[in-house]
């Protein structure tokens, strides 16, 4: 007989509900200062962008963590496939006069007032349909070719696809990537893990080849002085900030680069911002927070005995670290420049709420702890 104490869990972990808190606040106060001087040109209100951010980020995202705290996590493996079937539908519809582009990339949705990417809400439904999928007892999803591998492959295949066409070959690689890494700890062999892996680089590294947007995006890392004032602009200014900042920066809000210089300073560009304003010490505090997120999220996930929280909670880890990864070491020049936000803390309501809801998730499932 299972008792009342089973039933309600343990009390969550307030170690990682912290660290939530504590990056979603250093987000607003570091995008404050990053975005006060692109919001007082483009709309005469220096907190703009902030103003944005807690409308439609934090508040939406406040609710979406609430929602999935107080919803106990395994309710949704029963709606996975539906989330990530409505997710693909409205991926798609960035296509027909409902979407928006900008930028070169068509990413957005209208619904009357409101606008949000399908492709930040995708990181979510694709984990827990991942997660949902590989432990279904009838399917052997693991181990068989059939049943597994291939489906897999094709799963990938579309959702690829899709993201693709936007273009958002940063999240392809980061979504895909998460992906790969529950497959292989939901205990699949490693040559079919080293093979999807092959594929998928094969078929991404052809799509680059014959694309010469992305193909000067790696000409570009291989060679940043190549086209300094062109295509390898915005990282050389990256750098510049970054090295600028020293060991305690220039100080919050003193950056001098984040307007003239620096493309973008509230989105992929905001970490050279906060290396700039609060030097290798604030960045490196900004990293170990990073660092500090994912290890509880793998640590709460070792001690699940439910095999559905596990890999929802590994893939939490994978996607957040793979993300925090690719945006810190693109700016930094250690990675091909992408247009990845940074979680947490870049501008994006959608990315932001979903993340949040994503913690809450997290938090709910860590009150199941053995």
């Amino acid at each position: 007989m299972i008792s009342k104490a089973s039933k309600a869990g343990h009390r969550p972990d307030y170690f990682l509900l912290a660290i939530v808190a504590l990056l979603t606040i250093a987000g607003l106060v570091i995008l404050a200062s990053a975005s006060s001087d692109l919001g007082k040109i483009r709309f005469g209100d220096s907190y703009y962008y902030l103003k944005h951010q807690l409308l439609y980020g934090l508040s939406v995202g406040i609710l979406g963590f609430l929602f999935a705290y107080k919803l106990r996590y395994q309710y949704f493996k029963k709606f996975a496939f539906i989330l990530l079937l409505l997710n693909l539908g409205l991926l798609a519809m960035v296509f027909t006069p409902l979407g928006r582009a900008g930028g070169g990339a068509s990413r957005w949705l209208y619904f009357g007032p409101i606008l949000f990417q399908p492709a930040e809400l995708l990181k979510l439904t694709f984990l827990i349909y991942l997660a949902a999928w590989l432990v279904n007892p009838k399917m052997n999803r693991v181990q068989n070719l059939t049943e597994g591998v291939l489906p897999f492959f094709i799963i990938c295949g579309v959702i690829g696809g899709l993201l693709l066409l936007q273009p958002a070959t940063s999240t392809v690689i980061i979504l895909i990537g998460s992906g790969i890494v529950v497959y292989f700890v939901s205990g699949a062999r490693l040559w079919h893990i080293l093979a999807i892996g092959f594929a998928g680089a094969l078929i991404l590294g052809i799509v680059i080849f014959f694309t010469p947007y992305r193909l000067g995006r790696i000409m570009t890392y291989l060679d940043p002085q190549k086209d300094a004032t062109g295509s390898s602009y915005q990282v050389n200014q990256a750098l510049l900030s970054i090295g600028s900042g020293g060991l305690w920066g220039v100080g919050y809000g003193q950056s001098t680069n984040k307007m003239k210089y620096l493309p973008t300073p509230t989105d992929d560009s905001i970490f050279a911002v906060v290396a700039q304003e609060l030097g290798f010490a604030g960045a490196s505090a900004l990293v170990i927070l990073f660092g500090m997120l994912i290890f509880r999220l793998l640590w709460i996930a070792k001690d699940l005995r439910d095999k559905f929280g596990q890999l929802l909670m590994v893939g939490f880890a994978s996607i957040i670290g793979l993300q925090s990864i690719v945006n810190m070491g693109a700016i930094s020049g250690l990675l091909p420049l992408t247009g990845v936000p940074l979680p947490f803390i870049s501008a994006g309501g959608t990315a932001l709420a979903v993340f949040l809801t994503m913690s809450g998730i997290a938090v709910n499932i860590s009150k199941y702890t053995s």
